[in-house]
């Protein structure tokens, strides 16, 4: 979706180094090598337009197959010291190397693209003062730490912070567990999470073959750069002593539900949950570095020296060719896949719902690395419930088969009937022989040079690429207040992009705005009737078959269709999860000029700017539920904020019972962002811009 917002604005090039990676379109099956290939057919019109915009635009090209977005980065681009931005939430990953990462939408990337000025809002930084290190039994890691934070913080306690790591704990961990820890950042919100420079970050730097890299960043650190100033303030600060921290597990249906190992089987028997895991996941963009890698395949050689197999489906993403490719040269591939495991293709799979597990409404429990565990997110099923914990943690679990089993104190029934007890992997932090590179066809051409006369490749038929047209302004004529609004219903509760824009099979019509609106919030819960994806709409016509109440798409493609601009009011943390900027596209697609929420996850808001949506703040929370479906809304105050006041937008809301509210809000829009309003959306001004 960047790309074809991107073409809309007539530049021959990027103005900045930019990457594409196609890690979402691989659907995991049976196995790397047969995903891989039916993927290659199934998406080739998506895959041949992304190398057809990367060859005119000069743009590097990572193909289907050689990985996921963040293990590439980390491997390639990132550097200490720099600030990059990436289309997707866990771009911060790339902070295990010390530098500033930030994941925003497409249209935000479009403006660095551009070489247009990208804004923030000045994030506050929280100190996060790491001491001494893990336990000695050797099953705390650096994801348990994150999976600890999240609990303290929950999904919005970063929300409008940098999250900026300190303490000689730091230095006690390795680049990768760094990355693990910035990539969760995202969990609870934070804008990105960075650290000192540390000899783990240069010797990282000298495995993937940046040496002048590492060169540079030693050179920078001695003159005093890449780490905190003496005497740095924080506007908070978070004291974690690591020695405290047990393994964790979070969830299910949210990254921040934190319950130390030991104490999950007390957790068990409170929820009456069955003692039962149902599928062991590994990988991920968070967790499937080589170092994750070898502790997983350590356990899976002492299983099968105790005679151990897994006992549920054990499946395992590597994070890049790279990787893929020195796990095979190490023996660490062969390892697990003698105890039952499926590697699978280098790409996002089951983490993103790109799973096809057989269909069941069954309750059941799976364990996974990953880093987000929203309902229906891996499977489908809005009865799966996912544990986040680390490699080794979901790795010993697959063994057991059991919820309860806590690898720390806990034995395993061998097929002798002896009882066998885990030793904590250590795992190898680097490979002693170096990286392996793979398959030279996964890897892009350096630096290519834009070939203006490449077409783009979209067949008018398309049903998953279409050009985007531009949204018209909200103001014809001149600017003032939005046109009056009907508001199509009040959501209940965690609504996340996934429940805005659902992923897995949707993902296929990334491309196409008009057919993966048609997922627009099918679950989302309407807080008038507790319903999921059930809308009303007071002004059905009979005549036209239409019903009084039908699914949340069927009710705004209606509303389209009348010309009815309308709006929608949201609970807390509206928009919390992934970068989807579809998540905005398809609300304004459908004629959506104004979300009213309670607060919003800080990408989703800035989305919706992007996109020519108005983001408004209740300033008394409690008028959530004065507003329902059918209210006729109008803004006042709109049209001094536009013309340079700073005075407050009030919500004058007529009841359908005639009773009228003025409703006062709240808003985080900056001078630019305005200007965004006014033109329709970010890329009618950029493109304004440049036309005059």
């Amino acid at each position: 979706m960047a790309l074809l917002q991107f073409m809309t604005c007539g530049l021959p090039s990027s103005a900045v180094p930019a990457s594409i990676h196609c890690d979402h379109l691989i659907q995991a099956v049976t196995g790397a090598e047969e995903d891989l290939k039916r993927s290659l057919v199934t998406n080739a019109e998506v895959f041949d337009f992304l190398e057809s915009a990367a060859k005119k635009y000069g743009i590097e090209f990572w193909g289907p197959g050689s990985g996921i977005i963040h293990q590439i980065v980390l491997e390639n681009y990132a550097a200490p010291g720099m600030l990059m931005l990436g289309t997707d939430s866990h771009t911060p990953n790339a902070g295990g190397l010390g530098l500033l990462a930030i994941g925003v939408g497409g249209a935000d990337a479009v403006d660095a693209m551009t070489g247009t000025p990208w804004e923030l809002k000045a994030p506050k930084i929280t100190g996060i003062h790491l001491k001494g290190n893990f336990p000695e039994h050797g099953w705390t890691s650096t994801k348990d730490l994150i999976l600890h934070l999240a609990g303290k913080l929950t999904v919005k306690g970063g929300t409008g912070r940098i999250l900026e790591y300190f303490g000689e704990g730091v230095f006690n961990q390795s680049c990768t567990g760094l990355a693990t820890i910035a990539n969760m950042g995202a969990e609870v919100g934070a804008t990105t999470s960075t650290f000192p420079y540390t000899p783990s970050m240069r010797a990282y730097l000298h495995a993937t073959g940046r040496s002048p890299v590492a060169d540079a960043a030693d050179e920078a650190a001695i003159a005093g750069y890449l780490r905190a100033d003496d005497g740095a303030e924080y506007d908070e600060v978070i004291e974690i002593n690591l020695a405290e921290l047990e393994p964790t597990l979070n969830g299910p249906f949210t990254p921040d539900l934190a319950t130390p190992l030991s104490k999950f089987p007390i957790l068990l028997q409170e929820k009456g949950w069955k003692d039962e895991v149902s599928a062991a996941l590994i990988g991920s963009c968070t967790n499937s570095s080589y170092e994750d890698m070898t502790r997983a395949a350590e356990l899976a050689r002492q299983a099968k020296n105790a005679g151990l197999t897994a006992k549920v489906p054990f499946l395992c993403t590597p994070g890049s060719e790279q990787i893929r490719a020195t796990m095979e040269r190490d023996g660490l591939t062969a390892a697990l896949e003698e105890v039952g495991a499926t590697v699978l293709a280098n790409a996002c799979g089951p983490c993103i719902g790109q799973w096809k597990r057989p269909e069941s409404t069954e309750e059941n429990s799976i364990l996974t690395s990953f880093n987000r565990n929203f309902k229906s997110r891996n499977d489908g099923n809005q009865k799966t419930m996912n544990f986040l914990g680390s490699p080794s943690v979901v790795t010993a679990m697959a063994f057991s088969g059991k919820l309860s089993f806590n690898p720390v104190t806990d034995s395993v029934s061998t097929p002798t009937g002896e009882q066998f007890k885990f030793t904590a992997p250590v795992g190898v932090t680097l490979p002693e022989n170096g990286f392996e590179s793979g398959n030279p066809a996964f890897y892009p051409t350096p630096n290519p040079k834009p070939q203006p006369d490449t077409p783009i490749v979209i067949s008018p038929t398309s049903s998953r690429l279409e050009v985007l047209e531009p949204f018209e302004s909200h103001f014809p004529n001149e600017p003032g207040e939005l046109p009056a609004m009907t508001c199509l219903m009040r959501v209940r509760g965690k609504c996340t992009t996934d429940h805005i824009s659902a992923a897995g099979p949707w993902l296929k019509y990334k491309g196409h705005l008009k057919n993966i609106s048609e997922n627009l919030l099918i679950t989302a819960v309407n807080d008038e009737n507790g319903e999921v994806n059930v809308a009303m709409d007071h002004d059905a016509k009979e005549s036209l078959e239409e019903t009084a109440t039908d699914t949340i798409p069927k009710v705004a493609q209606r509303f389209k269709a009348r010309n009815q601009p309308w709006a929608l009011v949201v609970d807390e943390n509206y928009g919390e999860g992934s970068a989807r900027e579809h998540a905005a596209l398809q609300p304004r697609y459908y004629g959506c000029a104004l979300i009213i929420a309670r607060s919003f996850a800080r990408i989703h808001e800035t989305n919706l700017k992007k996109q020519g949506v108005l983001p408004l703040w209740l300033a008394d929370k409690n008028d959530y539920t004065r507003i329902s479906s059918g209210d006729k809304i109008q803004t006042e105050g709109l049209a001094e904020l536009l013309a340079g006041s700073r005075k407050d937008v009030f919500l004058r809301v007529t009841k359908r019972n005639g009773e009228v509210l003025l409703i006062k809000t709240t808003h985080t829009m900056s001078a630019d962002q305005l200007k965004w309003l006014q033109a329709g959306s970010a890329l009618n001004h950029i493109r304004a811009q440049r036309q005059s």
